[in-house]
């Protein structure tokens, strides 16, 4: 399964997972174009990037991927450089404040559904208008074992995430004559920006949940690697669950 000289577009580059996933894809080859909503922190990670990888080509631009214009414009972007987007990676993902729904602000639901519902919807629109003339491409969601399973006073993140997993899975279906695969990645809980602000106990009690621990964004990163390659080519609307054991009692 080789994935050497892929064009692989991803969002949210820039937090812990994103970085891993960008670093592995280039580790096996293929050309990046990196998308983040934080300029600075994307420009350190291209440099750094080129720096490691010297024969990689790696590209950025810095979008909102609420926003289904700039999704549009990275599409684009990906185009001009390379010609063709291969595998598209709807990455970006935000957390809404710890508390019960009657305590969420009506901002953090707006905010969460923005990133991570719509941001996958606009990943998805767009990364298919590139694909479909080729006839061929692999697009990959993260969603989350949170949207599998009940996670108390996180309901916004959740239920994104739910929709997230039911989104692939009608994108899968609308798409496979099309020759694009459509799947999603459900990760279980790994220490990251997202979790700033979360009390160390609400850290340690989420580690219990987990049989094998927290995990890192590498124990993550080849699970996008066999959904983006042909060792794949006969999965789609699936929802790849990397959780350490969270979803399994």
């Amino acid at each position: 399964m080789s994935l050497d000289g892929s064009v692989v577009v991803l969002t949210g580059s820039a937090g812990a997972l994103g970085s891993a996933l960008a670093r592995r894809f280039a580790e096996v080859g293929c050309a990046v174009v990196l998308s983040d909503v934080n300029r600075s922190a994307l420009d350190t990670q291209v440099a750094g990037l080129g720096k490691e990888f010297p024969s990689v080509e790696v590209t950025s631009l810095s979008v909102d991927v609420g926003d289904p214009q700039q999704m549009e414009n990275l599409i684009q972007h990906a185009q001009d450089a390379f010609g063709r987007v291969d595998v598209m990676i709807n990455n970006a993902g935000v957390l809404n404040s710890n508390g019960r729904i009657h305590n969420l602000p009506p901002e953090d639901w707006q905010k969460t559904i923005h990133v991570n519902l719509m941001g996958a919807v606009n990943g998805i629109a767009s990364a298919v208008r590139s694909m479909r003339p080729r006839g061929v491409g692999s697009i990959i969601n993260t969603a989350s074992a949170a949207g599998l399973t009940a996670w108390p006073y996180a309901s916004a993140y959740g239920a994104t995430k739910a929709a997230v997993i039911h989104l692939t899975r009608i994108a899968a279906v609308e798409y496979a004559r099309d020759g694009i695969r459509v799947n999603c990645v459900c990760p279980g809980t790994f220490r990251s920006a997202i979790h700033d602000g979360l009390p160390e106990e609400a850290m340690e009690a989420m580690a219990v949940k987990h049989p094998l621990g927290l995990g890192s964004p590498a124990d993550l990163t080849d699970a996008y690697l066999y959904l983006a390659g042909d060792g794949s080519k006969w999965t789609t609307g699936s929802a790849l669950v990397v959780d350490g054991g969270y979803s399994a009692p």
